[in-house]
């Protein structure tokens, strides 16, 4: 039986620290200080996620602040001053926040992440109630499985799945997150094909393929 994928889910921090909107500027920066995070869900409710506020939102005011800008580049950074004279969460978020759901693959995740300029997501449920935080370094967390888990995964999902009579004769290694396949099979034809699903196993870092076919019972 092939194993369910990965998803967002599965890796995600569960235990979230959120501010309310009528936060204030000190209270999230000590938020963040105490927490050792660089961004906050801003919620309201019973925890639906109405915007993000992060480092970048907060350090506007030090910079303008230091920097005082003329009129035209004012009018040109309307969103930015606005931020850099505000005190409160919900004059300070980004709205609407950048989130997604927990039944989300990890690929999903990561893509969103990359388009969309964002360390970490708020994940909410179907009502847009928080649920949890996915962050960068909780994508990477497949690649700690261990080496026996990943053999095992490869061998029943590919291996066994893919030449039912000859995988016998093949041999799973994995080193490190690398994975060896070796041996004599009797359909030369599936090798790349179990090549690509070995790697797409989650927490596989790559594959070596050693396997070859079986000349006699290829006939030649």
């Amino acid at each position: 039986m092939t194993a369910q994928p990965f998803t967002v889910a599965d890796v995600m921090t569960k235990k979230v620290v959120a501010v309310l909107r009528g936060a204030q500027f000190k209270e999230i920066v000590a938020t963040m200080e105490e927490w050792k995070v660089t961004a906050v869900p801003v919620v309201e409710g019973e925890g639906r996620v109405v915007g993000v506020v992060s480092e970048a939102d907060l350090l506007l005011k030090e910079e303008l602040h230091d920097h005082p800008v003329g009129l035209i580049e004012q009018m040109r950074r309307l969103d930015d001053t606005a931020k850099a004279a505000s005190r409160r969460a919900e004059d300070l978020m980004t709205s609407p926040a950048v989130t997604i759901g927990p039944e989300a693959s990890l690929p999903q995740a990561a893509h969103l992440m990359a388009t969309r300029h964002v360390k970490r997501l708020p994940v909410v449920d179907g009502r847009g109630v928080i649920q949890g935080i996915v962050s960068r370094s909780d994508l990477l967390k497949v690649f700690l499985r261990p080496d026996d888990d990943l053999a095992a995964e490869v061998r029943r999902d590919v291996v066994d799945h893919l030449f039912p009579l000859s995988h016998h004769q093949i041999e799973v290694g994995v080193h490190a997150g690398l994975v060896t396949l070796a041996g004599e099979v009797r359909d030369a034809s599936l090798i790349p094909l179990a090549v690509r699903l070995a790697r797409a196993v989650e927490g596989v870092v790559d594959v070596r393929c050693e396997l070859t076919a079986d000349r006699e019972r290829d006939g030649r």
